[in-house]
């Protein structure tokens, strides 16, 4: 399946292809019409699809669909004036692997390291509380993106938020030797395990939708509540040190109230915690950003990093020549008909 990347997309393209449904819903424009409010993807970067079409029927999240489309630019970014699409049929070539966006190592070395490291914790409480939370999502773990859209949002994306954390904080402790090791790698493994519970995702690592849970509590709270209740089956008491000490770190590691944190750091390894989340975080986000920007050139502002992105000419990396785009095609905003967007794509 050879067909560009969605990464390289540029106003005015004519695209004809595959696209895997991250999330599809049906919506009602200002003047009362319906339309097709989608996000569509393939292993390289995602983006915004609006099908004009009061008829059209939402495709499955999850699924891969063939699209007919121009892409656009709206308040700066890209989109998708899709004019035809539909579901894979037999005899379609698709490869998943080209439309699935994975960590780029596989699931069971980083599952290794995981395990690895809390093998070699000397705290016997934390080491406790680790295997349980770990076991307790043993083979979501495998897939589980770190979220919908933001840093990570990958299959087994939650593990390679977990590793790369993992090897900056290994790195990072003899810089400090006063902070507790085991201590800040307990929190780098449990802090975001209840994001499992806050989205509801496929095998593929695509999230569909955001629980009930997950949208009322948040895996912050749920994430403390999991501690907690981890120590009860093991016979920890609540009031121990390091059962208080984990679940700060958990309620704490988004740093302040405006990012949803209630409390702040309040010692050592759980700010060096939230210092190494929101590292690996835009780091991951920035590196997104790179790899569909070309060389000298100024990405769309990044809404979750509040600003524009610069791809510097790095010395030895290879310049890139964009294609010279092409005339884009009138808008259609009306169907003749509810088969009109399914109509004449083979």
């Amino acid at each position: 399946m050879e067909q560009i990347k969605v990464a390289d997309f540029y106003k005015g393209l004519s695209f004809e292809g595959f696209l895997l449904v991250r999330t599809s819903q049906k919506r009602t424009s200002n003047n009362g019409g319906n339309y097709l409010d989608m996000t569509l993807a393939d292993n390289s970067a995602d983006i915004n699809a609006k099908v004009w079409d009061p008829m059209a029927t939402p495709p499955d999240a999850g699924s891969v669909i063939k699209v007919r489309a121009a892409i656009t630019e709206y308040n700066g970014r890209l989109q998708m004036r899709v004019d035809k699409f539909r579901p894979t049929m037999d005899g379609d070539r698709v490869d998943v692997g080209d439309l699935v966006a994975s960590a780029p190592e596989p699931p069971d070395a980083m599952r290794k390291e995981i395990d690895d490291t809390v093998a070699a914790f000397q705290n016997p409480v934390l080491k406790t509380l680790c295997q349980a939370l770990i076991a307790q999502v043993s083979d979501q773990l495998m897939y589980y993106p770190a979220a919908q859209r933001m840093h990570h949002a990958e299959r087994s994306g939650l593990m390679h938020h977990m590793t790369g954390m993992l090897r900056a904080a290994k790195a990072l402790l003899p810089c400090y030797p006063f902070l507790e090791a085991d201590l800040v790698l307990a929190g780098v493994l449990v802090h975001d395990l209840s994001k499992i519970t806050e989205m509801r995702a496929d095998t593929l690592g695509n999230v569909s939708e955001y629980t009930t849970e997950g949208l009322l509590l948040g895996h912050l709270v749920v994430g403390v509540s999991q501690v907690r209740e981890a120590a009860r089956q093991h016979n920890i008491p609540q009031d121990d040190e390091y059962v208080l000490l984990l679940q700060h770190m958990i309620i704490s590691h988004h740093g302040i109230a405006e990012h949803g944190s209630p409390r702040p750091p309040m010692f050592p390894e759980a700010e060096m915690l939230s210092i190494l989340d929101e590292m690996d975080a835009r780091m991951n986000e920035m590196e997104s950003v790179l790899k569909r920007t070309p060389r000298g050139v100024f990405s769309e502002k990044i809404w979750s990093l509040e600003r524009r992105m610069y791809h510097p000419r790095y010395l030895g990396e290879p310049e890139e020549t964009a294609p010279a785009p092409e005339e884009p095609q009138p808008a259609r905003t009306e169907r003749p008909n509810a088969q009109s967007a399914y109509e004449g794509l083979l």
